[in-house]
């Protein structure tokens, strides 16, 4: 369920940062804070276990940053 989710909020962004680039930037900037929310959350486990818990939101975080650069990406090399 958590994956569909992060792969639902990766297509809305890329989307949305190829036809808005410069709006884009704060429905991107809203998911990185939420989830590394989640990222501090999980590191504060002690030893390998912070690490562990820590991972999938490390994950999460750069694959929406992913996308929603590659949309902006894709959006700059259009002939228009």
């Amino acid at each position: 369920m958590i994956i569909g989710g992060i792969i639902a909020i990766c297509i809305v962004l890329a989307i949305l940062a190829f036809l808005l680039p410069r709006l884009s930037h704060g429905p991107q900037k809203g998911v990185d804070k939420t989830l590394g929310v989640g990222q501090r959350a999980g590191g504060k486990a002690p030893g390998p276990l912070g690490r562990l818990l820590q991972k999938p939101f490390s994950s999460s975080r750069k694959a929406t940053n992913k996308s929603a650069s590659k949309g902006r990406e894709g959006r700059s090399k259009l002939p228009l």
